[in-house]
């Protein structure tokens, strides 16, 4: 009887203590292992927010943000002896690396391990047919270029991080991107989310979208003219842009170029915007900026007369013309813009000084930024004066031994277009929010560089290039006006720090009674002609005369003005 009783206490003392671990687990420390449990079935996932969208000036999409999966493995609830054949499958499915799989399926203290980001819907349904234990998927989302390679230098890519790898994606990641949510689900046994277990989430914010002030079929057309013009010519590169006199982008053409859904097969030439990030001689196009401070200084008119020959010597230096010709005996001012001549600018501006000279290239924004937000703009290369050399101000005079930018160039002829005011060049016309409410961007600065007066009288002038008369007849457009400039550059290899091959260009308006629209084309290093007014001018005549056509802007109503080429 006393062993039993003995026995009997023991049992009682040993349920007791069950009995009072089970009031602590259940009772005194019931939520904090609660909440333990519950630790283990959570895995925390981030809520990237959702992409603004891009749309050209009308509302055509140009980059917008789709739906899409993350695919993860659960180490610990995948199947040993079938790790081998998952890395094989997926790596199938998904295109990754068997090796990066089985490293993933083989990580331990996790319960989630990201293989894959932004994956199609459809793609992700099949991973997840193949019935796979812990091998699962997260919502997640995909940036889309709906108009692949269109505007691609422009408005570049989203990487694989979620975040902006060129152009406007990069310039504006933040805004576009919106602020990060998180979330911690509960994982099924099998590793898939349970839809209505536990969780807990911080709501992302969504980015804003972006409307620009390009227009898309200007921007195509822009495209194929620049694609065909590089391939015709066999040059390296090809750069278009079409401007408004007030600064509006409204097409910025690259080549060679990319399509922004497949940016990881682009290489950085193809990446790169040439049209503010690549740095040339604007040979005789500068020529317009010391006409403008000639004119403006009242030390020429356009019918101010010089004896012109083919060469000149300056410090014993010579300079000439591009093609060899008699003396012209009283070619007036207006003329030596016409026929391009070196040698005519360099008389003419002898009595401008070197200050003048930099103050007018400067105010018409050589040496600086265009301000226009892009990335990966260079400001070109311009010394002030006192570090010129005695002969630097005569190549200078005539757009040489300086360099800019595409964009840098076309906004001097837009200023002209403009009366003589400069206004920043713009390519972002406003934001965009969730429900679509756009607010417009701030105005562009703008300065007075030169009189309306001058401005006139320069587009005048400019008329007489696209004449017979001029560098560049085949940038005449039936039934409408034109005033522009032709270019021909020696071109500067930095890799080969010498110069080597030309830098073919043409700039101009339209109507030039009333300018609407600017375009410039830019070749480097055609080997199929290398005349600006032969290699460039007709892409000019192209881009221009469909522009015209898509913006209804009517044919010029007044005759051109006969530009006087010689004095009597």
């Amino acid at each position: 009887m006393r062993r039993l009783n003995a026995g009997l206490l023991v049992i009682a003392f040993v349920l007791s203590l069950f009995a009072g671990r089970l009031v602590q687990l259940q009772g005194i420390d019931s939520e904090k292992y609660a909440e333990a449990a519950m630790d283990q079935r959570l895995q925390p996932i981030d809520l990237p927010a959702v992409r603004g969208n891009i749309t050209d000036a009308d509302g055509n999409l140009l980059a917008l943000t789709q739906a899409a999966r993350g695919i993860f493995v659960d180490p610990t609830r995948v199947e040993p002896e079938k790790k081998t054949e998952i890395a094989a499958r997926l790596s199938s499915v998904l295109g990754l690396d068997v090796g990066a799989v089985l490293k993933a399926l083989d990580k331990k203290g996790t319960e989630y391990v990201p293989l894959i980001h932004q994956v199609p819907p459809e793609r992700a349904e099949l991973v997840l047919s193949l019935g796979y234990r812990g091998v699962g998927t997260v919502p997640e989302s995909r940036r889309s270029y709906p108009a692949d390679a269109v505007a691609a230098n422009v408005i570049g890519f989203v990487n694989q991080d979620g975040d902006g790898g060129e152009g406007l994606e990069y310039a504006y990641n933040k805004l576009l991107k919106g602020v990060s949510g998180w979330q911690r689900v509960e994982i099924s046994p099998d590793g898939q989310h349970i839809p209505m277990g536990e969780g807990q989430v911080k709501e992302p914010v969504p980015g804003k979208g972006l409307r620009l002030t390009l227009v898309q079929d200007i921007q195509w057309r822009a495209e194929e003219e620049v694609a065909a013009a590089v391939k015709k010519h066999k040059a390296e590169s090809g750069t278009v842009l079409v401007m408004t006199p007030d600064g509006k982008v409204l097409a910025m053409a690259s080549y060679p170029s990319y399509d922004p859904n497949e940016y990881s097969k682009a290489n950085a030439s193809q990446l790169s915007n040439r049209a503010v990030g690549e740095a040339f001689e604007p040979g005789s196009t500068g020529k317009v900026i010391t006409a403008a401070a000639l004119l403006e200084e009242g030390l020429v008119t356009p019918e101010t007369p010089f004896d012109v020959p083919d060469h000149i010597w300056k410090y014993k230096t010579k300079f000439k013309d591009s093609h060899s010709h008699k003396l012209w005996k009283g070619l007036t001012f207006g003329g030596i813009l016409a026929k391009s001549s070196n040698v005519g600018t360099i008389m003419a501006a002898e009595n401008l000084t070197d200050e003048k000279m930099y103050a007018y290239l400067t105010a018409f924004g050589f040496g600086s930024r265009t301000g226009v937000g892009l990335p990966g703009e260079t400001a070109g290369l311009f010394h002030p004066p006192e570090e010129w050399s005695g002969t630097d101000r005569y190549p200078i005079s005539y757009g040489q031994t300086i360099s800019v930018n595409a964009l840098q160039m076309a906004s001097v002829y837009a200023t002209i277009a403009n009366g003589g005011v400069r206004v920043t060049p713009t390519l972002v016309a406003g934001t965009l929010d969730g429900e679509g409410n756009f607010t417009p961007a701030e105005q562009p600065s703008s300065r007075r560089v030169i009189s309306e007066d001058t401005a006139h009288q320069l587009i005048r002038m400019l008329e007489g290039a696209t004449t017979q008369e001029g560098t560049a007849p085949q940038a005449h457009i039936a039934e409408y006006r034109v005033a522009g400039k032709t270019g021909t550059a020696d071109r500067y290899v930095e890799s080969k720090k010498r110069y080597d091959g030309y830098t073919a260009s043409f700039v101009g308006m339209a109507p030039a009674d009333d300018p609407q629209l600017i375009v410039q084309v830019v070749l480097q290093d055609p080997k199929r002609g290398y005349y600006g007014g032969e290699v460039a001018a007709p892409v000019f005549k192209e881009v221009m005369e469909f522009a015209l056509k898509s913006r209804k802007v009517a044919p010029t109503g007044t005759a051109a003005p006969s530009l006087k080429m010689f004095a009597d």
